[in-house]
């Protein structure tokens, strides 16, 4: 094979570095072993609806056999809402492991039948116990006597609360690993983190659930809402029953519509969701346990996971803790997780010793000056688990600065404080610590809060656990309507508020004489947070949070420290040092060399480029486009005179249709290419390739370059490496706040859908967050929830400041989300301006009047509307362009003529200002490119033979 022999420096780092990666890519591939087959084989089993019940339920189930066996069997439960599908990734990388794996579609999911009991022991805890014995008769699993297989459970969420329930109900099992679930799921609906009188609780276990608790009403709404609607999967056929239950059993349905009507659980409700829970037989579990629990979960909080390991412990059997970064408000379990679980199940199984290490993550905290990374810390126990059992957390006490305080509940409720939003909170709360003011979702209206202060921290301080502080409160309300919420708040110098993990302590008041002060120990919720030095921590007390089930009467509230201190407890730990993989890092550093050879080609050739001139003027304009021409050799001219200015806050859309020059536009602004003539500035300076002022500036123009092989996290770290910018600037933790990838950000990219590969661009473009971000059709690949969070990141972004400029052909979301608009049509901009002046110019009108007809007879003799015509329909409707007329005159004309006026409004969209101007563009396109008659020199009027140009 012949290559051409490069004639420039630049040319052989490029060959150099093509050759570098085709010597990495063969060294991984040649390293790289296959993955073990697997066999699967789907089940179906025939189970009784209920203890001694003649009707069946039919449960969809699939089995994953490895390559070698017999082999320990490993039973895997889906998530609420999940199925055996749901986990089928998870299923065959255990099986992988060496694992038999039976995963299943729990009752009323996916494509098994029956009704959701919420693990019911008689019914979906029954289903299970009926699952491993029938794992007792196969062949290819490893037994540990007659009808004894060796056998681990696992499952996150609604799948982990079967796992530790199944473990309590069966001394069969050999191994337990838990995930993101709860231990008393009344206590998780209902949560009540008060108890009266200065009680000291200093650990995660200590959270207090004295009286009836407040209903988180945003989660539960989705919890009981996700099973009556019915299931997913059109397989398993509609919903059983009617009305509003869906394919909840009615009396857990009927049960839970009486407490969200009133936010108040009756006790029969709380009973059966206890029975329903882990605490109910938690007691009796033998098996080595792990307990994975998300330290951003406003669902199921680290007090669940506390309340699990502690009543393990006590009953005698290991169990090992985990916190990590993730939960149900950030897209639910983690890879780093599930591979513990793997790790946990395979020493388990294997009958490797128990280990008892506490493991959690300290987030990186946002500051002013960029978020570090996160850090797993490692202690050797779960505080109050280890040799001493009744050593507590060791605890630091903070002196709070704060007077008493009134605070109101406003009648109805409203408007609600907005701590977070079930499902993104945690994620949410970051995305506004990085958008700073313009989006700060921890909000706490005024009158409806007391805050009390520490002093600013002359260290760093770790809070592993909930920390606890007393209260002495007064209030003027209702009985039983007495419902205040706490949290802790990480403040920075600057004043920014960070909630850790979104979580609020929601807290019912016992009923006491109007103005009696009642003495209050308030637990605040479990977090793991680094509070860095300088920043200070502050407790507010608010009357209403939208998250929960708030009273809807008026109250008054009076809030004073008995102990002007607060306990904060810090768990000793280390930080994990974890080694990596050789081969990635041979290919990376191989990488970076070229990339660093790049980067010195590149500064010997700036060197010798003259500086581009610099407008003062326009130092402070985002992006001046003058008179923007771009020919090719061919004669084709893709931009042709094009001029427009995009300024500071603006969300600018440019518009047109497939080959209007939107794209070439773009590409010569990134200086990817160079222009014809014209020039474009970028803050003053002009804009060739490779200036400097283009740091300044993020982008996503057709294609993002991402590496397959790479994760996604290491693929944005390859390329703000390859910026030469220091690695402080990038923002890296925010703008994966603002793409919201979550764990899978830690996968290959070559396993991302599209949807995951704009959004992992769109970080990409976020890096540093540059004063102007260029994006090209950025929603391309998201379905209406993800172009919806598009939209707001967006606004967002440009709240603070900075300036968008994004191309896309989603006129309905563009008139939605941009400020202005550009509109081109072949090469040219043929209009421009703020969305509102470009669609109330080419208003139109429409009128439901009793008599359309006669209607259209008295606008047509009125002077100034024009189009009158009649629109069909059910009600009669008239359209018509007022123009400059007065709509008064229109309608005080119809009423005088005795033609009946039911309403008026305007129905101009974007859509259709765009589509006419670019019909009016291409018909003058047209006329243009037509030939003309000639003219006689003396006359004016045309001669008679037409020729051509």
């Amino acid at each position: 094979m012949y290559l051409p022999r490069p004639r420039s420096l630049r040319a052989w780092a490029a060959v150099a570095a093509v050759a570098l990666l085709l010597v990495v890519a063969a060294a991984v591939t040649w390293t790289s072993r296959s993955a073990p087959a697997v066999t699967t084989e789907d089940v179906q089993f025939a189970l009784p609806e209920a203890p001694g019940s003649t009707d069946q339920v039919n449960l969809d189930a699939r089995l994953y056999v490895p390559e070698q066996t017999p082999a320990p069997a490993v039973l895997l439960a889906h998530g609420f809402g999940g199925s055996k599908d749901s986990v089928a990734a998870q299923a065959r990388d255990l099986a992988e492991e060496g694992f038999v794996v039976l995963a299943y579609s729990a009752r009323g999911f996916g494509r098994s039948t029956g009704q959701i009991s919420l693990n019911d022991p008689d019914r979906e805890v029954a289903d299970a116990r009926a699952m491993v014995d029938w794992l007792a008769g196969r062949t290819e699993v490893r037994q540990d006597g007659p009808h004894d297989p060796r056998v681990g459970v696992t499952g996150g969420s609604y799948g982990g609360a079967l796992a530790l329930t199944l473990g309590g109900t069966d001394q069969r099992i050999d191994a337990i690993a838990a995930s993101i679930t709860w231990n008393d799921l009344g206590q998780a609906l209902f949560p009540n983190f008060g108890t009266p009188g200065p009680v000291a609780r200093t650990t995660p276990a200590a959270a207090g659930y004295g009286g009836p608790g407040v209903l988180k009403r945003g989660w539960a709404g989705i919890f009981f809402g996700a099973g009556a609607g019915g299931t997913p999967d059109a397989g398993a056929g509609p919903a059983p029953g009617s009305g509003p239950c869906g394919r909840f059993l009615a009396t857990i349905c009927q049960a839970y519509a009486a407490a969200a009507e009133t936010g108040r659980p009756s006790p029969e409700l709380l009973a059966m969701l206890t029975a329903h829970s882990p605490a109910a037989v938690i007691g009796a579990v033998t098996a080595p346990t792990l307990l994975v629990q998300g330290e951003q979960d406003t669902l199921f909080g680290l007090d669940q996971a506390d309340a699990n390991a502690r009543q393990i412990a006590a009953a005698g059997a290991p169990v090992q803790v985990r916190w990590f970064p993730g939960g149900h408000d950030a897209g639910g379990d983690s890879a780093p997780s599930q591979r513990a679980v793997a790790a946990f199940l395979s020493d388990r199984l294997g009958d490797g010793e128990p280990d008892t290490r506490f493991v959690f993550t300290l987030p990186g905290a946002p500051t002013d000056q960029g978020a570090p990374a996160q850090r797993r810390m490692t202690a050797p126990d779960y505080p109050g688990l280890g040799a001493v059992p009744t050593d507590p957390t060791p605890t630091i006490s903070l002196p709070m600065i704060g007077s008493e305080q009134t605070l109101v509940r406003p009648p109805g409720a409203s408007p609600a404080g907005l701590s977070s939003v079930p499902g993104l909170g945690a994620s949410v709360s970051n995305l506004a610590s990085a958008a700073g003011p313009a989006l700060d979702l921890a909000a706490d209206p005024p009158g409806q809060s007391a805050r009390f202060a520490t002093a600013p921290l002359g260290h760093p301080l770790t809070v592993t656990g909930t920390s606890t502080v007393t209260v002495e409160v007064s209030t003027l309300a209702a009985p039983g309507a007495a419902v205040l919420f706490a949290k802790l708040y990480d403040v920075s110098p600057q004043g920014r508020r960070t909630l850790p993990g979104g979580a609020v302590a929601a807290i019912r008041l016992p009923d006491a004489p109007a103005g009696q002060p009642v003495p209050l120990t308030v637990t605040l919720p479990g977090i793991a947070h680094q509070v860095p030095e300088g920043h200070h921590l502050e407790l507010v007390l608010a009357a209403t949070d939208q998250a929960y089930a708030n009273p809807l009467s008026p109250a008054q509230f009076t809030v004073a420290l008995t102990d002007p201190a607060i306990t904060v407890p810090s768990v000793p730990a280390t930080t994990n040092r974890r080694a990596l993989p050789v081969a990635p890092l041979v290919g990376i550093g191989a990488i970076l060399t070229v990339v660093a050879l790049l980067g010195i080609v590149g500064a010997v050739r700036s060197r010798r480029r003259a500086v581009a001139a610099v407008d003062p003027a326009l130092l402070d304009t985002p992006l001046v486009v003058t008179d923007l021409h771009k020919s090719y050799d061919n004669g084709f001219r893709a931009v042709d005179g094009v001029s427009f200015t995009v300024r500071r806050g603006q969300v600018l859309g440019l518009l047109g249709p497939n080959g209007a020059g939107k794209t070439t536009t773009l590409r010569m602004l990134m200086g990817l290419i160079t222009p014809s003539s014209g020039e474009l500035r970028v803050f003053g300076h002009q804009v060739t390739p490779g200036a400097p002022v283009l740091s300044r500036l993020g982008s996503f123009v057709e294609g993002s370059g991402l590496l397959p092989h790479l994760s996604g996290l290491d693929n944005l770290r390859l390329y703000w490496e390859a910026t030469g910018r220091p690695a402080a600037e990038a923002r890296m933790d925010e703008a994966l706040e603002i793409a919201d990838l979550g764990d899978a950000v830690h996968r290959k990219v070559r396993s991302y859908s599209q949807g995951m590969r704009q959004r992992l661009a769109l970080a990409q473009a976020m890096l540093g967050l540059p004063d102007l971000m260029v994006l090209d059709e950025p929603t391309n690949g998201l379905d209406p929830p993800q172009i919806r969070t598009m939209r707001e990141v967006l606004v967002a972004y440009a709240r603070t400041g900075r300036t968008v400029l994004v191309s896309s052909h989603l006129l309905a979301e563009v008139e939605q989300t941009c400020t202005d608009v550009v509109v081109m049509n072949h090469g040219r901009v043929i209009a421009a301006g703020t969305v509102e002046e470009l669609t109330s110019a080419e208003g139109a009108t429409e009128l439901r009047v009793d008599d359309a007809a006669r209607a259209v007879e008295v606008l047509d003799g009125l002077d100034g509307p024009t189009g009158v015509h009649v629109v069909e329909g059910e009600t009669p409707t008239v359209r018509l362009d007022l123009g400059a007329t007065d709509p008064t005159v229109v309608v005080r004309a119809l009423v005088e003529s005795g033609v009946g006026v039911r309403g008026l409004s305007g129905t101009t969209r974007l859509e259709d200002v765009f589509l006419r101007l670019v019909h009016v563009s291409d018909h003058r396109e047209h006329d243009a490119a037509m030939p003309r008659p000639r003219r006689s020199a003396t006359s004016d009027s045309p001669e008679q033979e037409v020729q051509a140009p």
